[in-house]
């Protein structure tokens, strides 16, 4: 898959999405990068520690938040979006949900739009994704948590999202998508979800997974969200199990060497390889 000027091997690693929030209200690290200086330096940061691509996020949309102006929004993202792509050649994502916000922040030169909705919030986010080219992320989410066959209806909404996208003449070739893991979901359908991974592979997509943190991992573990780094581990090591593409994490080192372990597990031996199981 091509991001940017990068090409990625979807089908054999997990490459990290490095979460760069510039809000001062996000659920996890709200405030602590809002300021441009601050916020180069968490990017490099990331980077250096691995990861491929930086998420840059101008809104929270964590439970309860209080929404932002489309113009608000973007006067967040646009001049981080702008000074990330002179500084480094890793591509970027811009994290919103809304049309205005995506056009600048792909002006500014966002390589790819990761919308929280899956194109049906606003009508004219697919359209804007398509005239300008780049790749997308399509989130699953729901305004309800009414499921009748949970796995099967996710996979009919996400099916809806890659309509819309198709439609608006965004090819295949630059689609993500993400089951939305503490969207539109009660804590036993995100429990279920995560152990579900593997049933949104037959959608034909690459897929990416933005559990870092999450209020199902601090329900599960009673932690408060700065103490969420072992479980959110044990979700990266699902996604790499089920053949995920992407990551979306705040701790990039400790989830790099995860990675690393987990596909050493799966792709280093081959079946004729493995040495037998002995009993002790």
């Amino acid at each position: 898959m091509q991001i940017g000027e990068k090409t990625f091997d979807t089908e054999h690693h997990t490459y990290i999405m490095g979460i760069l929030n510039v809000t001062p209200d996000s659920f996890s690290d709200g405030g602590r990068f809002y300021q441009l200086d601050e916020a180069y330096y968490h990017a490099e940061e990331m980077l250096r520690e691995g990861a491929a691509i930086l998420d840059v996020g101008g809104e929270s949309t964590r439970p309860g938040h209080v929404p932002i102006s489309a113009e608000e929004e973007a006067l967040r993202v646009a001049p981080v979006i702008e000074g990330l792509k002179a500084r480094f050649d890793a591509p970027v994502s811009v994290d919103t949900y809304k049309s205005k916000v995506a056009r600048i922040a792909l002006e500014a030169g966002a390589d790819l739009v990761n919308d929280i909705w899956g194109l049906k919030y606003e009508d004219e986010m697919a359209a804007v994704i398509a005239k300008s080219g780049a790749a997308c992320c399509l989130m699953h989410n729901r305004n309800r948590t009414e499921y009748t066959d949970f796995l099967a209806e996710v996979q009919a909404d996400l099916r809806q999202s890659v309509d819309l996208a198709r439609r608006a003449g965004i090819s295949g070739e630059k689609i993500l998508l993400d089951p939305g893991i503490g969207f539109g979901k009660t804590y036993e359908q995100n429990l279920a979800m995560l152990r579900g991974l593997d049933a949104l592979r037959g959608l034909g997509f690459p897929l990416l997974l933005g559990a870092s943190r999450k209020s199902v991992i601090g329900r599960t573990l009673d932690l408060p969200v700065n103490q969420r780094e072992e479980g959110t581990l044990v979700t990266t090591v699902l996604a790499v199990l089920s053949r995920y593409a992407f990551v979306r994490v705040h701790d990039v080192k400790a989830n790099i060497r995860a990675i690393r372990m987990a596909e050493a597990v799966l792709y280093t031996l081959s079946d004729t390889e493995c040495p037998p199981v002995r009993n002790t």
